[in-house]
């Protein structure tokens, strides 16, 4: 199975309004409520794909009872979240119809104990015994040290499974250093990393760090990957409208699923850029367009960068 670990798990909320305007009324057309966390997102990918996958992470309160039980209603996905004291964190987009723009809001997270950290660490080691890849990803709750990534990187190396990291910040500053197999951060994290704002350079510095891939993604332009094989663009045929929210997670279950199939540098990359787009085209994160990423799939385009 592949692990998806999400220590700050979400109770994902989308409103869709026909026009978002400040300092007024809006009469909400649509919600959905989906289990959420960028891990969680990928885990649901994941699954779609046919992987089998855990996701495990931190849930509690409320929310964190309606995320689990969200969760027992995604096929393929099994819930190895452990209990918190706290409430799990709610993110809400708001969806303007008429422009296709989405803004969004996310709340920080439940306070995470010593105890409950050393819980999900104990969690952590079993789930890695049956795991052929680890995804790390989001932001860490409240009390969680923020070097927690970086233990968590040593630890699946040290039990030989493959770790793709996608956080930001300090977490991902320590964690690269912790030399994950890949790294998946965008532009603006990839320079608060570097100090770079030229895309090429500060992948190729990001892999001189630790990650032995650097794949960064840049948007509408799809992916940027550093790999000891050789170093890509891929770009999607074209620009999609729709709520990008969870694209970029997409992107990593398409990077690690190709990983664990043995697939080339660039099918990977052609995979996570279809997967991502097509999650564009979707109504919500976690999940994907089928007729959109067949249709990406045999137009994107991959060209050797540098």
């Amino acid at each position: 199975m592949i692990l998806t670990v999400t220590l700050n798990s979400a109770l994902d909320v989308t409103y869709r309004v026909p026009r978002l305007r400040p300092h007024a009324s809006h009469r909400v057309t649509a919600v959905t409520e989906r289990p959420g966390g960028k891990g969680i997102n990928v885990a649901r990918v994941l699954a779609s794909l046919g992987h089998p996958v855990s996701a495990t992470g931190f849930a509690g309160g409320p929310a964190g009872s309606l995320v689990r039980e969200l969760l027992a209603g995604s096929p393929g996905v099994v819930d190895a979240l452990v209990p918190c004291a706290g409430t799990t964190r709610r993110t809400v987009a708001v969806v303007d119809e008429a422009s296709g723009d989405t803004t969004q809001f996310n709340e920080p997270g439940p306070l995470i104990s010593a105890e409950e950290w050393s819980a999900f660490l104990a969690r952590y080691a079993d789930l890695l015994a049956g795991a052929r890849a680890v995804a790390l990803c989001g932001s860490l709750p409240p009390g969680v040290p923020v070097g927690a990534y970086a233990v968590l990187v040593r630890a699946a190396r040290a039990a030989g499974v493959p770790v793709l990291l996608d956080t930001s910040g300090e977490a991902l500053r320590r964690g690269v250093a912790a030399r994950p197999e890949m790294i998946k951060p965008n532009a603006a994290e990839l320079a608060e990393l570097t100090g770079s704002r030229d895309p090429l350079p500060a992948t190729r510095d990001a892999r001189r760090r630790g990650a032995h891939a650097v794949v960064t993604s840049l948007g509408p332009d799809g992916l940027l990957a550093a790999t000891p094989q050789g170093t890509w663009q891929a770009a999607p045929p074209r620009t999609l409208s729709g709520n990008p929210t969870g694209a970029g997670d997409s992107a990593v279950a398409g990077l690690l699923s190709a990983l664990v199939e043995g697939l080339d540098w660039p099918d990977r990359l052609v995979r996570a850029v279809a997967l991502s787009a097509a999650t564009v085209a979707a109504p919500a994160a976690g999940e994907f367009d089928p007729r959109t990423y067949e249709e990406v799939r045999g137009s994107v385009k991959v060209t050797p960068a540098g």
